[in-house]
């Protein structure tokens, strides 16, 4: 499997599965091609019941993932972009119910769909270098792969609400104390320490341990279906815009957009 992957990179440590996105000239952002190999990969690890635990980390020092592929993303229309929501949303979802623990090495910028990356992992520990941020309100656009309803389910409305409208950027430590993230440690110790991390969690009886999240997300499973449809059916709308056309535009050229409200 891993000869075949050409944006990611898998590698076994007993029985912990590493997930690395391996773009980082794009800074690991998620094109059509890595959300295919994410979702072939993880379907994998799903019926490997040697793998009882799974990192995902970003290729380089410089980001996780740093948002979705913004070529692709500025081709859609509505109903194109109501579809690469639920694509998004679907892939995300598989990962939340992955049923075994799955750990973010969070190893600079987590943007975007890259911090919706994040939220769908079980756990995520960040080096000190590292930033989070939703930003999609800046090209006229919104989250689109669950990340309004995990976001506010971890950090509580209010402060979701700040980070989505004002697409701000926190690091580290500010990430730790809203509680986006479970630890902080030095950047060279990152990956030894989510490693270690991750052979504890493996080494945990496997039935006990996937019951538990089934217990845990399964009334999440209730109250957010709906509205991740509603997610997707405004990303769509968002994407029908001449406001989010002027933000890729602006993007594009490095200067602050002009939004019409159009």
């Amino acid at each position: 499997m891993s000869e075949a992957l050409t944006t990611l990179l898998l590698e076994r440590d007993g029985n912990v599965a590493r997930i690395t996105v391996n773009r980082p000239a794009r800074l690991n952002a998620l094109n059509a091609v890595a959300k295919q190999e994410l979702r072939a990969v993880i379907e994998l690890l799903h019926d490997d019941a040697a793998v009882r635990a799974v990192v995902i980390t970003g290729a380089g020092d410089k980001a996780f993932v740093a948002g979705t592929d913004i070529d692709e993303l500025s081709t859609l229309d509505r109903a194109q972009g109501q579809a690469f929501s639920q694509d998004g949303q679907a892939l995300m979802n598989f990962i939340e119910h992955l049923g075994k623990p799955v750990i973010a090495a969070v190893n600079g910028y987590a943007l975007g769909g890259g911090c919706e990356l994040a939220l769908a992992c079980h756990l995520r520990m960040a080096s000190d270098t590292a930033k989070f941020g939703m930003p999609e309100v800046n090209l006229g656009v919104m989250p689109g792969y669950g990340g309004t309803q995990r976001l506010a389910a971890l950090v509580g409305k209010g402060k979701a609400l700040e980070l989505v409208l004002t697409g701000m950027h926190i690091d580290a430590v500010e990430a730790l104390r809203i509680g986006l993230v479970q630890r902080v440690v030095p950047g060279a110790r990152l990956i030894p320490s989510v490693m270690e991390l991750a052979h504890g969690l493996a080494a945990k009886a496997p039935l006990a341990v996937g019951a538990l999240l089934r217990a845990i997300l399964a009334e999440e499973d209730a109250s957010t279906s709906d509205a991740m449809k509603r997610e997707a059916e405004q990303f769509g709308l968002c994407c029908a815009t001449e406001d989010f056309h002027e933000g890729v535009r602006a993007f594009r050229e490095k200067r602050a957009p002009l939004f019409r409200g159009e």
